[in-house]
């Protein structure tokens, strides 16, 4: 065994102990509380609210490389390899908070740990911009302490730094080398749990007995991977340490910050990527031979399309929400233009375009990403858009067929070529029409489109009929099924609980039934704009607040 194999085994089994010791701790960083209070705060929503379990919630891959970049600089070369994401209730953010890791995870983060950590620490700019102080043991402690707040989105105790302080030590004393010791720290950082969980535990609420409230550090980390979907920045934990952010006014001005930070587009943007399933974009499969302009970059293509056109109507133009699917403006590049049979905006990239008033294609219904991700890889599908329309943007529960039942459609044939035709067949079998007849006559209304999204009228050489029905609404083509979806009252009340499961990591309880509603109401009040929204759950008492723990249920 050399001697960096032995130093690294020295470590690991250092770390090992801190993260078992911080583990065993649970309390991982308690903030002060101050009156302190700005004057121009906006009112929050006021209800009364039974909130749900504290949770501790894993880094998603997402946030693990943007707090990442945020600490270490752009240049970083980011991990391809880390525990899979977990998708629960159709969110990353509920699977989160359910999710732990797993042995092959745990030697996934501490190569991903090792390699970041050496990156930043041989010879070169990001090493220069990591390490500024001359190299020594003050410097090695303001490194860590700096470092390690970021990381762990709270003040190191003494009793940390000195265990990293002594990792870097003993790594400097065997292999001669400082920059060295302070890899072996930093990666003993960035394997901690402390890391990479959200520890959103709480304390005692002195307002409200029996509940919990987020301590100032917690909720700087709330309040990070909610908006911007990263960790707090140094502004946001100076604030926590001032013990601003468990006072309504103190939370107030910090939301209102942030909302008006340049990094609320991305934040945004991972909400919908998280709510759309984009990232199953990246596996888009389509047969070449039937969709002759289908290619591995339309998946990603059609993402960019989706989540620019959200910033572009939602934040630039503060946009009323329901008007997404019906607005006229998107942004395109060649491929898919080649896909709409319409020009190139730009030459390069991404451009704007603005549909016709007498094209058939409008909003977010018309986008790739919804079209070819709701389809087969050889055909379109009725089932799956209309399910995307149900589940998706409208919250209602769609059941599972049942495990005994055929859902495949009938193969077209002379008597049934078009999709309409085979789903009414289809139909005829009392198990599957109970389902169907819910999905089916929504997701017909987009069968102008095929599998990969371009346009058509016609489908095995009969003329497609896209009529139909959502919930007494009539409708006969896209553009009317549009509007029908945008002007459904379940429409804006979803977008309100996917946000706030989205942002609590949870699925909401009875107990904050009332506080869905006022959200939905302020929501409908102040015009269907987002950024409003935002702002009144990350100041909500459902927000900032969690239930305690009964003593039976805390020692089962």
């Amino acid at each position: 065994m050399n001697t960096t194999t032995r130093t690294r085994l020295r470590i690991r089994r250092v770390t090992i102990a801190l993260i078992a010791s911080t583990l065993a701790g649970a309390a991982l960083g308690c903030g002060s509380s101050s009156d302190d209070d700005a004057d121009d705060a906006p009112t929050p929503i006021t209800v009364d609210v039974s909130p749900a379990e504290s949770s501790l919630r894993r880094l998603t891959t997402a946030q693990y490389h943007n707090v990442v970049k945020d600490v270490f600089g752009e240049a970083v070369v980011l991990p391809s390899r880390l525990e899979p994401d977990v998708v629960s209730e159709g969110l990353i953010a509920l699977g989160s908070s359910r999710s732990s890791i797993s042995p092959r995870g745990v030697e996934q983060y501490e190569e991903a740990a090792i390699q970041i950590a050496t990156q930043v620490t041989e010879a070169g700019e990001l090493r220069d911009a990591l390490i500024t102080c001359d190299p020594g043991a003050e410097c090695t402690t303001e490194l860590l302490t700096n470092i390690g707040r970021r990381l762990w989105r709270r003040p190191l105790t003494d009793t940390e730094l000195e265990t990293l302080s002594a990792i870097a030590e003993n790594a400097e004393d065997v292999m001669g080398d400082y920059h060295v010791g302070v890899r072996y720290a930093l990666s003993a950082l960035l394997q901690s749990p402390n890391f990479l969980f959200r520890a959103e535990l709480g304390e005692a609420d002195p307002d409200n007995t029996g509940q919990l409230r987020f301590t100032d550090w917690e909720m700087a980390s709330r309040l990070a991977f909610f908006l911007w979907n990263t960790g707090p920045d140094d502004a946001l934990l100076d604030a926590a340490e001032r013990g601003e952010l468990v006072t309504d006014e103190g939370l107030a001005t910090s939301v209102q910050r942030m909302l008006e930070s340049e990094r609320l587009e991305g934040g945004l943007q991972s909400f919908f990527f998280d709510m759309l399933d984009l990232a199953s974009l990246d596996a888009l499969t389509k047969d070449p031979t039937i969709f002759v302009q289908a290619s591995a970059e339309v998946g990603p293509s059609a993402r960019q399309e989706t989540l620019r056109a959200i910033a572009h109507h939602l934040l630039e133009q503060e946009g009323d929400y329901r008007d997404l699917l019906t607005t006229r403006t998107t942004f395109i590049d060649r491929k898919l233009a080649a896909i709409y049979g319409v020009p190139a905006p730009s030459r390069d990239g991404f451009g704007e375009h603005v549909w016709d008033d007498d094209s058939p294609r409008r909003g977010l219904l018309g986008h790739v990403s919804v079209l070819a991700k709701n389809a087969h890889p050889t055909s379109s599908s009725a089932t799956l858009r209309g399910k995307f329309i149900r589940e998706t943007l409208l919250c209602a529960t769609v059941p599972a067929p049942p495990v005994d039942v055929n859902t495949a459609l009938p193969e077209p044939s002379g008597m049934t070529r078009t999709l309409r035709e085979r789903v009414d067949e289809h139909l005829t079998n009392p198990s599957c029409a109970g389902c169907h007849s819910f999905l089916d006559p929504i997701g017909l209304g987009l069968e102008n489109f095929d599998g990969l999204g371009a346009y058509r009228v016609e489908d095995n050489g009969a003329m497609i009929d896209a009529s139909g029905e959502l919930d007494g609404a009539t409708f006969g083509d896209p553009l009317e099924l549009t509007q029908v979806v945008r002007d459904h009252s379940d429409l804006p009340t979803c977008l309100v609980s996917t946000i706030y499961r989205y942002a609590t990591g949870h699925t909401d309880t009875d107990g904050e039934e009332a506080l869905l509603t006022a959200l939905a109401e302020r929501f409908a009040e102040q015009g269907y704009v987002i950024t409003p929204l935002l702002r009144d759950i990350a100041t909500s008492s459902g927000f900032r607040r969690a239930v305690m723990q009964s003593d039976e249920e805390e020692g089962s």
